[in-house]
């Protein structure tokens, strides 16, 4: 059984600089490098099977080391299996124990509605397995339900995930509000969740309710995977 890393297929300008959104590069490395190192084998899923990198990811800020290198290297095993990027509708649930959200201001256009990931978690979770995300991953929790009871998946459960504080410190809240687009938090108080404010907005923070397992920021993207692997019925090497 393998683990999905579910990612964005919107790129477009977003910030105020000009500059494109999409997958928030780290997000989806940093789970992918944990799990090939466990020994699960991973594939990259999107709504539509196409993508495009968040240029913010890209700046030497968040993108440098070991990271920058596996990057620019276009024969890494990330890079392969990133090209190899299927559409939610191509893949079958039954082969994945884990789906991990992804983020990257991207998701909060396409998560919402992507019916086929939503589906493809759905399964995941109704087969037992975990569902997990990252930042602003967590908004795919819009429109996504237990199909045993038809409520909510995160209803009634604690979530954590990118903070409204972090937005207007991005300077990007006037844009989400101009576009009427949801924070993670709206997306939680919406569908029932408790939303768990984290000590430090870009600090390590992670959190879990039974197998759902969601994290705050790109800082959060392996103990993330770390524990969704943890509470899986995986085991790692």
């Amino acid at each position: 059984s393998k683990a999905a890393i579910a990612i964005t297929s919107y790129n477009d300008k977003f910030y105020e600089d000009g500059a494109k959104t999409g997958l928030f590069l780290t997000e989806a490395l940093h789970p992918f490098e944990y799990f090939r190192l466990q020994g699960i084998e991973v594939d990259f899923v999107s709504e539509t099977g196409k993508f495009g990198y968040d240029e913010h990811s890209l700046g030497e800020a968040f993108l440098n080391g070991d990271d920058l290198a596996i990057y620019q290297n276009p024969h890494s095993e990330f890079n392969v299996t990133i090209k190899n990027l299927k559409a939610a509708s191509e893949v079958n649930a039954s082969d994945y124990a884990i789906f991990f959200a992804a983020g990257g201001h991207g998701t909060v256009f396409d998560f919402p509605k992507a019916d086929g990931l939503h589906k493809l978690a759905q399964q995941i979770w109704s087969n037992k397995g975990v569902v997990a995300a990252v930042c602003h991953g967590p908004v795919i929790f819009d429109n996504l339900y237990d199909t045993a009871t038809g409520r909510p998946l995160i209803e009634g459960k604690k979530v954590t995930g990118f903070t409204d504080e972090g937005e207007v410190a991005m300077n990007v809240d006037g844009i989400l509000k101009r576009d009427h687009l949801e924070t993670v938090r709206d997306i939680c108080v919406k569908n029932g969740g408790q939303y768990d404010q984290p000590p430090d907005m870009w600090g390590d923070y992670t959190t879990n309710d039974g197998r759902l397992v969601t994290g705050v920021n790109p800082a959060s993207a392996s103990s993330t995977a770390k524990k969704a692997l943890a509470v899986s019925s995986l085991k790692g090497v």
